[in-house]
């Protein structure tokens, strides 16, 4: 089969009307893109047709090698030309001032678009554990939370957040976690999923734990129960996931590999690990919230007029549509642990 024009190099954003109904271009030869225009005559290609149940931004796919027609489903960043890095020294990127971390562990952005330091920020205490609040609905967030947690040995207090969908990730330690009676052995590096009607407690087996919780919708605090409630679903028996070299999946010169997904029983939260070699993304942009924790390496954020360093331990918070670009200055590379909400593939973009 002839392969089809690459029309662009990213995905094309559009806002599509329910019940209407749209001819994506397969062929790549429209001079209406993302739609047909009928440039396909005479070829093998027909337009896919699409009819959109309900109001929503979408993503149509531009480089129309996708596998889930006709959205963009990130294959466009491994085509030739479909991955471009920007020049962080360019007479344009030089021109934007940079905020440096002070005293408030909080770095602003454009928009509502921030870096977070745990390290600087005052915690709270319940029983074994000290917590902070990183991101909120008091911040911006409308679709995840997230809050630091630092649990000394033993047994943690009960938690939950009840009607939403809930993922940690141990940053160092070691133990169980305990999801409505049944019990996980976790260590460092590795990802858990509670479902919205269970809840959680740690038992810390090392001297301590450091460890991320996100929420999905945003919850304003993290619960603490008496009792645990409900029973364990165990039609979603994997709950925890850990790093795994073989299940990379590659964006260009970077990599990504899914932890907590659908696999887990995670419909509309995904939790990731990354690697960004030396180098700076083009700008661009996502449907969804996106919440990164630097594991290892340096690097800057940029958004449209001002730009920030990140290290390890540093959370950034990425709205929807928030213009952006993540720059890597460590040799080494740079490791990062994210999770989006609502989405199942952190390789789209547009």
């Amino acid at each position: 089969m002839t392969a089809p024009v690459i029309a662009n190099r990213v995905g094309y954003y559009f806002e599509v009307k329910a019940g209407r109904r749209y001819l994506w271009c397969s062929c790549g030869r429209s001079a209406k893109q993302p739609f047909c225009d009928g440039s396909h005559k005479g070829t093998e290609f027909l337009p896919v047709p699409f009819v959109a149940k309900q109001d929503e931004d979408v993503i149509f796919c531009g480089c129309k090698h996708t596998s889930d027609r006709p959205f963009c489903d990130g294959t466009h960043s491994n085509l030739p030309g479909g991955y471009r890095n920007d020049d962080p020294d360019s007479a344009e990127n030089r021109r934007i001032p940079t905020v440096m971390p002070q005293d408030d562990p909080k770095a602003a952005l454009d928009g509502n678009c921030y870096v977070f330091s745990p390290a600087r920020a005052a915690l709270r205490e319940r029983g074994t554990v000290a917590y902070c609040t990183v991101i909120g609905p008091q911040s911006g967030a409308t679709f995840q939370s997230q809050f630091y947690i630092r649990a000394a040995r033993g047994r943690s207090p009960i938690m939950a957040s009840r009607g939403r969908h809930t993922v940690l990730f141990i940053m160092d330690g070691e133990g169980e976690v305990e999801i409505s009676g049944r019990r996980f052995t976790v260590q460092s590096m590795t990802g858990v999923y509670i479902e919205p009607d269970e809840a959680f407690r740690i038992e810390v087996a090392s001297e301590r734990m450091q460890l991320f919780v996100w929420n999905g919708p945003a919850a304003d605090d993290i619960e603490f129960l008496d009792a645990m409630p409900g029973e364990f679903n165990a039609g979603h028996p994997d709950r925890v996931a850990e790093i795994d070299p073989a299940q990379r999946k590659s964006m260009a010169a970077r990599f990504y590999q899914l932890l907590i997904n659908r696999e887990h029983g995670s419909d509309v939260m995904t939790q990731f690990i990354g690697n960004i070699p030396e180098s700076k993304a083009e700008p661009h942009r996502h449907l969804y919230e996106e919440v990164l924790v630097v594991l290892k390496g340096d690097g800057m954020v940029w958004t449209e007029n001002v730009k920030t360093p990140i290290g390890p331990g540093d959370v950034l918070f990425l709205p929807r549509k928030q213009v952006h670009s993540v720059q890597c200055i460590s040799p080494d590379g740079l490791d990062l642990v994210g999770v989006i909400y609502p989405g199942n593939n952190p390789s789209i973009n547009y």
